[in-house]
């Protein structure tokens, strides 16, 4: 057990130093940071109004940009460094540590990676705001962050599902599953839960949405961090039919948590099972 555990960092340090060091991981914290810092800052420019917004306004402004970036970034860098090369990966598996072992640390090294990325990005713009507008609203952004952070765990979790019974030969095809389930978990989804609803009555109409926030990973963070910027205001009457759906606010949360919980586990189960099925 000892070995297998310094086995698991051993990897995750090598995977933390060598996406540290890609140009890409180093653009998205810029990118991060450079988006932040301007949707904080031309947040009023609609209103008429200058200046900075404060850390709330800034959070609930970012939350669908974060949707959209973060996921993505996950799935594409995810599936780029855990698709095995066929030379790499014959001398990697072949020395004595469980497969399983090895996946764990390339994907602890790379969600360590991308974490980085992102508390970089969010850390230099939270300073401006803080510089600006003083502590008002922080918990609020701190609330992104996490809802940041679970985006990465579940979609690198997917990333692996999708890498795991593929190799290098075969890694576009890879990519283009990583994409359409992007498009899938971020607009698809939504935008065909609406489409039904449409055409149900109103009650059926708001279990199905609501059915489809928690069963979506992207959905149900989406909802947690907008419940965390905004409380139960978040979105009207909306908010309060999935408060009543759920049996409460706590209750509300527990869902919220568990769908990505599952989100991170089942996809995890999927890539340790296909790894282990794979013929390096």
């Amino acid at each position: 057990m000892t070995r297998s555990r310094s086995m698991l960092w051993l990897i995750a340090r090598r995977e933390l130093a060598l996406s540290l060091r890609s140009r890409s991981i180093q653009m998205f914290a810029v990118l991060f940071a450079a988006l932040a810092l301007m949707v904080a800052a031309s947040g009023y420019v609609l209103s008429g109004g200058s200046g900075f917004q404060d850390f709330s306004r800034t959070a609930a402004s970012l939350v669908e940009l974060l949707l959209l970036l973060v996921p993505l970034t996950a799935l594409i860098f995810g599936v780029t460094v855990l698709t095995p090369d066929v030379g790499a990966a014959e001398l990697l598996y072949s020395q004595p540590v469980e497969r399983r072992t090895v996946l764990a640390g390339q994907l602890a090294g790379v969600f360590l990676a991308l974490t980085a990325a992102q508390a970089v990005g969010l850390g230099l713009a939270g300073l401006v705001l803080f510089a600006r507008t003083g502590f008002d609203g922080l918990s609020g952004y701190l609330g992104l962050a996490a809802g940041s952070v679970a985006l990465t765990a579940v979609f690198l979790a997917i990333a692996a599902a999708i890498a795991a019974g593929h190799n290098s030969a075969r890694r576009a095809r890879a990519l283009a599953s990583a994409v359409i389930i992007w498009l899938a978990a971020v607009v698809v989804i939504d935008i065909a839960a609406l489409g039904i609803a449409s055409a149900l009555p109103s009650g059926l109409a708001s279990k199905t949405i609501i059915v489809s926030t928690l069963a979506n990973p992207a959905g149900a963070v989406r909802t947690a961090v907008l419940m965390m910027i905004e409380g139960t205001a978040a979105f009207g009457s909306a908010s309060m039919a999935l408060v009543r759906f759920t049996g409460g606010v706590a209750s509300m949360s527990a869902w919220l948590v568990l769908s990505i919980l599952v989100w991170i586990v089942a996809p995890l189960v999927v890539a340790t099972s296909r790894l282990r099925k794979t013929d390096l």
